[in-house]
C-alpha cells in the first residue's frame, strides 16, 4: 500500500508541477504574444478543455483494460506534451499542447486514484486521498518554482525535465501490480450513477473550488503583476499557498474519516466565500498576496472530502472507481476552464470584482441550499 501510494502520489505531483507552472509565466506570454485577458485564460483553460475531453475516454480505459495501462497512456502524453509546450513559439501551438496536456492528465488522474482507493481500507479513505492529494498540492507548489526557473533559463530545458520525470514514472508503474477488470462495468453504470443525489453532490463540491482556483490562477497573477511584482514574486506567492494547501489535506482527509465530509466542506464554503468578497479591494501587491494565500488555502478544503464523498457512493452503489473518478475530471475540467476563461473575459468586460462577487455568491448558494440536503449522505 505505501509503494503504491507513493507513485500515484509522483504521477500526481508531476501532474500538477507542470499545470501549475504557467502561473508565474502568464504575464509574460500574455505581454510576448500581445494576450487579452481573455487570450490569457483560454491558455491556462485549454488544460481543463483537454481533461473535460479525455475524462470519459480515461474513465472507460480504466474500467475496462485496467488501471496501469491507463496510467502507462497518460503518462507518455504527459511528456510528450511537456516538451512540445516548452518549445512552443506561437499562441496557437500552446494552447493545443495544453489542451493534449489535459487530456493525458485524465487518464492518469483517473486511473491512478481509482487504483490506489480500491487498495485503501474504508475507513481511511480521506487520509488516503488526502495524502494523495497533498502530493498533488506539493506539486503545484513546485510548478510554480518551475515556471520561475523557466522564465530564467527558457521554458523549453525546464519543462524537458517534466518529461523526464514523466517517463521515469512509467518505468514505476510498469513494475508495481496492478488488478485487471475480470467484468468490466458497461458505460451505462457511470451514466446511471448521475442520478445518485450523494454523487452529483460531490461533483457539485468539485466544480466550485475549480471555479475558483480557475478564475484565481488568472486574476491573481494578472493582477500582481499590475500592482509590480515579479514573475519569480508571484510564483513564490503560489508556493507558500500551495506548501499550506499540501500541509493541510491528509489533516482534512483524517477529519473528514471521523467527523463526516460536509463539515470540512461547510467550512470550505464559508472561507472560500469570505476570501473572493475581499480580493477584489487590496491595491497592494504584498497585501493582495498574503490574501491570495489564504483564500487558496480555502479554496482547497474542498477537495479530499469530496472525492472521498464520491469514492463512499461509488462503493455504496457499485459503481468501479474509475467510472467514479471520470466523473471528479468531467466535474473540475468545465469548471477551471470556465474559471479561467470565462472569468478572464469577464473581468475584461466587467470588471475584476465582479467575477470574485459572483463567486462569492455561489459559495453562500452552495452553504445555503445545498449542505442542508446532504445530512443523509454517509460519512
Amino acid at each position: 500500500m505505501r509503494r503504491l501510494l507513493l507513485l500515484v502520489g509522483a504521477i500526481v505531483f508531476v501532474d500538477t508541477m507542470f499545470f501549475a507552472a504557467l502561473t508565474p509565466l502568464l504575464p509574460q506570454y500574455a505581454e510576448d504574444l500581445g494576450l487579452s485577458k481573455a487570450g490569457a485564460g483560454l491558455l491556462a483553460a485549454s488544460y481543463a478543455l483537454g481533461a473535460l475531453v479525455g475524462g470519459i475516454p480515461g474513465g472507460i480505459s480504466a474500467a475496462r483494460f485496467g488501471v496501469r495501462p491507463t496510467v502507462l497512456v497518460g503518462l507518455a502524453g504527459m511528456a510528450v506534451t511537456t516538451v512540445t509546450f516548452g518549445f512552443a513559439d506561437s499562441i496557437w501551438l500552446l494552447d493545443t499542447a495544453r489542451f493534449l496536456q489535459g487530456v493525458a492528465s485524465s487518464f492518469s488522474w483517473t486511473a491512478s486514484l481509482a487504483w490506489l482507493v480500491a487498495a485503501a481500507p474504508p475507513e481511511r479513505r480521506g487520509e488516503t486521498i488526502g495524502a494523495a492529494m497533498g502530493a498533488a498540492i506539493v506539486g503545484a507548489l513546485f510548478g510554480p518554482v518551475l515556471g520561475g526557473v523557466a522564465s530564467v533559463v527558457g521554458t523549453g530545458p525546464a519543462f524537458a525535465s517534466v518529461a523526464v520525470l514523466a517517463s521515469g514514472l512509467a518505468v514505476a508503474a510498469w513494475r508495481t501490480p496492478a488488478f485487471t477488470p475480470e467484468h468490466p462495468q458497461p458505460f451505462s453504470r457511470l451514466t446511471g450513477a448521475l442520478r445518485d443525489r450523494g454523487v452529483v453532490a460531490s461533483i457539485w463540491f468539485v466544480l466550485v473550488p475549480a471555479l475558483l482556483f480557475g478564475a484565481l490562477n488568472v486574476l491573481g497573477p494578472l493582477r500582481l503583476d499590475v500592482l509590480g511584482l515579479s514573475a519569480l514574486a508571484i510564483g513564490a506567492t503560489w508556493l507558500v499557498a500551495a506548501s499550506f494547501e499540501a500541509a493541510l489535506s491528509p489533516l482534512i482527509g483524517r477529519f473528514s474519516d471521523r467527523r463526516g465530509r460536509l463539515a470540512p466542506l461547510r467550512a470550505g464554503l464559508i472561507g472560500s466565500a469570505a476570501a473572493t468578497a475581499v480580493l477584489p479591494w487590496i491595491d497592494h501587491g504584498w497585501l493582495l498576496a498574503v490574501a491570495i494565500v489564504f483564500a487558496a488555502c480555502a479554496f482547497g478544503t474542498f477537495w479530499t472530502p469530496s472525492m472521498s464523498m464520491l469514492a463512499d457512493r461509488a462503493e455504496a452503489i457499485g459503481l468501479d472507481y474509475a467510472y467514479g473518478f471520470a466523473l471528479i475530471n468531467l466535474a473540475w475540467a468545465p469548471g477551471a476552464a470556465a474559471g479561467s476563461a470565462l472569468g478572464g473575459a469577464a473581468a475584461r468586460a466587467t470588471s475584476d470584482a465582479a467575477v470574485y462577487l459572483t463567486l462569492s455568491a455561489l459559495c453562500l448558494f452552495t452553504l445555503f441550499t445545498l449542505t442542508p440536503r446532504l445530512r443523509s449522505v454517509p460519512a
